[in-house]
């Protein structure tokens, strides 16, 4: 099973991922844990440069292409095989990231970088997607407060934006409701991840 996590800047995915591959290692699945952009060595480089904050001039398409190519090389050094030999694949951020920064937020369209990144996925889309859900400025005041957390070139982003990426990502939960679970962030760690792993065990179970 693929299982992605996404969600706005500050959202608390990463820590809620890390409790979740926990309790199902606990609970005797074989996880393979990974990120996107980035999870194998070549990928990693690639986000590298995207999340470099010196890359401001970066052109949207650009970003989007280097987004595929990143994640064209994940698929295909992990996540797949990981697949094939029958492991539980939890992914920070996958394709959805691409339709709600790129095609949403940066104004190039949803379909055309979800046609876009069909050459790099062969249409694979994940068999989960849990979507924290969160207030921009609720996430990115988090991140303020958080000196441990790396900031990136998105980060930084105006508001305006960070607001297109929440839309974005409500118009992909309203397209595919069977593959998306909507958590709500703002609430206490504890009951975020309740919820994402209450969610996952049922879909496991089925």
């Amino acid at each position: 099973m693929f299982i992605t996590f996404e969600g706005g800047e500050g959202a608390g995915k990463s820590t809620a991922i890390k409790r979740i591959v926990a309790r199902l290692e606990e609970e005797g699945y074989e996880i393979v844990l990974t990120r996107e952009p980035g999870g194998t060595p070549i990928a990693e480089e690639i986000r590298n440069v995207i999340l470099d904050r010196k890359n401001t001039n970066m052109d949207p398409r650009t970003e989007a292409l280097l987004y595929a190519a990143s994640r064209r090389q994940h698929l295909v050094e992990k996540v797949i095989p990981a697949l094939k030999e029958g492991k539980l694949v939890l992914c920070d951020r996958f394709l959805d990231s691409s339709l709600a920064y790129q095609g949403g937020a940066r104004g190039l369209g949803i379909e055309n970088v979800y046609n876009m990144n069909l050459f790099a996925t062969e249409g694979m889309l994940p068999d989960l997607t849990i979507l924290f859900d969160i207030e921009p400025e609720l996430g990115l005041a988090r991140i303020a407060a958080n000196s441990q957390r790396e900031v990136n070139r998105l980060d930084v982003e105006k508001m305006a934006f960070h607001k297109a990426v929440r839309q974005g990502f409500h118009d992909l939960a309203e397209k595919f409701p069977e593959r998306f679970f909507i958590v709500d962030a703002s609430k206490t760690p504890d009951e975020v991840f309740e919820a994402a792993i209450g969610e996952i065990e049922r879909r496991l179970k089925k």
